[in-house]
């Protein structure tokens, strides 16, 4: 995922970004070819937490980029954020749908339908902003910070909270802790 498809660089936060919506069409497309509801379940809590950690990647690392740098930025990142609370909602019904039940499916083609409009806009419109106004190094160490924030991101749907104030609620105060319990786990002790 490192070598970058356009001139063998290192991938940018958009090659990631991008890479990330092939993988929830591709999740989605998985979900409603599978008629055993179990396997359903086990897809859709992948899809879930997999939006979960782009969206709050994208609003800690990427939203403020864009609106510092790209005209009309906060324009974008208010109707990108709106579009984020929408896609939440979604998931919280499907969350707490039985899989069996044909809502279920209902709240599959629904979030299908959002996610491809979100994703469509952002490579459409966004994505070809941000590498026109954004110098190719910074766009590398943008693609790092998602990367990093997506590694620690709340995996489960919160309507009640902005994705990125709950990120520092409950994980900012926190990155330390974190690593110290991680190097902890795989024996490197840090103090």
């Amino acid at each position: 995922m490192s070598e970058h498809p356009r001139n063998g660089t290192v991938a940018d936060v958009v090659d990631i970004l991008t890479i990330d919506h092939r993988q929830m069409e591709e999740l989605l497309g998985r979900i409603q070819h599978t008629p055993e509801p179990d396997q359903r379940r086990e897809l859709a809590d992948t899809l879930i937490a997999e939006v979960m950690r782009h969206a709050v990647a994208e609003e800690m690392h990427v939203y403020p980029v864009i609106e510092k740098y790209v005209p009309n930025g906060t324009d974008d990142v208010q109707h990108d954020k709106q579009e984020h609370d929408e896609i939440v909602q979604v998931m919280k019904q499907l969350e707490d749908a039985d899989t069996s039940d044909p809502t279920f499916m209902d709240h599959v083609r629904k979030l299908d339908g959002l996610l491809r409009h979100h994703a469509s806009d952002e490579e459409g419109e966004q994505f070809p902003k941000l590498r026109s106004h954004i110098p190719g190094e910074q766009l590398v160490d943008m693609g790092r910070k998602v990367e990093t924030a997506k590694q620690l991101a709340p995996t489960r749907p919160h309507p009640s909270a902005p994705h990125s104030e709950l990120f520092h609620k409950t994980v900012g105060p926190g990155v330390g802790m974190i690593d110290r319990l991680r190097d902890k786990l795989s024996g490197r002790m840090t103090g």
